[in-house]
């Protein structure tokens, strides 16, 4: 599973900050990496030019599932962190439940289809 991590123009992330980015995405998804080839990372402020308001740190998150289309998700915190593990929280759900759909799907595509009973022959 690769993961790029973009920024706003008012957000700096520096190497630190993006190996804990890194790290926080990891783990949240670890469970499903084999099914993912891409997660981006975009991190903006919204509220940077009125310097007022809260949670308007906003980080979404793009995840490319192998044969599928790719699910994005949002999440508005305080800080950068805070936005980074709700939408890592989101993200992981939607993924669980997309592949657990896709699993159910592919187990009533295994069960054999019912018997077909034929009609007694009245001639």
């Amino acid at each position: 599973m690769q993961i790029e991590i973009g920024s706003g123009r008012n957000i700096k992330v520096n190497e630190a900050h993006a190996t804990e980015i890194n790290s926080v995405v990891e783990s949240a998804l670890s469970r499903y990496s084999d099914h993912i080839t891409l997660v981006k990372v975009h991190l903006s402020d919204e509220n940077s030019d009125k310097k007022v308001g809260h949670d308007a740190m906003r980080c979404m998150l793009e995840a490319r599932l192998e044969g599928r289309q790719p699910i994005a998700v949002t999440h508005y915190a305080s800080t950068v962190n805070q936005a980074v593990d709700g939408a890592a929280d989101k993200l992981t759900r939607m993924i669980e439940g997309t592949l657990d759909r896709q699993m159910d799907q592919r187990r009533e595509r295994a069960d054999p289809p019912p018997p077909v009973q034929e009609l007694p022959d009245e001639s």
